[in-house]
């Protein structure tokens, strides 16, 4: 069984069962279900997607801001040659006023900083904003250690009730990669 967080074009994954032959075909199904999600236009950085492939059923989970996204990822998973069945459980964001310029301010705040402009430039930048009900939550991979922590005092710095910082690094996700 494969888990696996799809983030800003960076794959991080974990493996618990020794490599065999359905376990290569999870992850071959894994990486064409996650370059589809990556290729998804209306796939941004609000959005959170997780999947988990076992046998050929991919369960996603995560967050995404509108209905419709739920829908359509869910229907380019299915079309991925080696999908048995999708089970979706993706939630939907609630409307909020504050929670969308919460997510703005941070990000517009996060990508201006000139610590981060090589990542606002990427095709996928990978750094996601998620914020429900006032609660931040930071997702991605960024390159080190200061980053991250840099990220997390700009989140900090606009009045949400929470922050959570889920970033990773390169290192860690090497790691990750490492283990298979």
């Amino acid at each position: 069984m494969f888990t696996r967080v799809v983030a800003a074009a960076i794959v991080v994954f974990a493996m618990s069962a020794p490599a065999g032959a359905g376990q290569r075909e999870d992850l071959q199904v894994f990486q064409d279900l996650s370059r589809q999600v990556l290729r998804y236009p209306n796939f941004t950085i609000f959005d959170s997607i997780n999947a988990q492939v076992d046998d050929g059923v991919v369960t996603l989970t995560g967050k995404v801001t509108m209905p419709y996204k739920r829908d359509d990822i869910a229907a380019r998973v299915a079309r991925v040659d080696g999908v048995r069945d999708v089970r979706n459980e993706l939630t939907v964001l609630p409307v909020s006023q504050y929670d969308d310029e919460l997510r703005f301010r941070i990000s517009r705040a996060i990508y201006g900083h000139s610590n981060f402009w090589t990542y606002g430039a990427m095709v996928n930048p990978p750094i996601h904003v998620i914020v429900e009900h006032g609660r931040v939550t930071l997702e991605g991979v960024v390159n080190s250690n200061v980053d991250r922590m840099l990220a997390r005092s700009i989140a900090s710095s606009f009045g949400a009730f929470s922050v959570t910082n889920n970033l990773k690094t390169d290192a860690e996700v090497a790691h990750d990669l490492e283990k298979l």
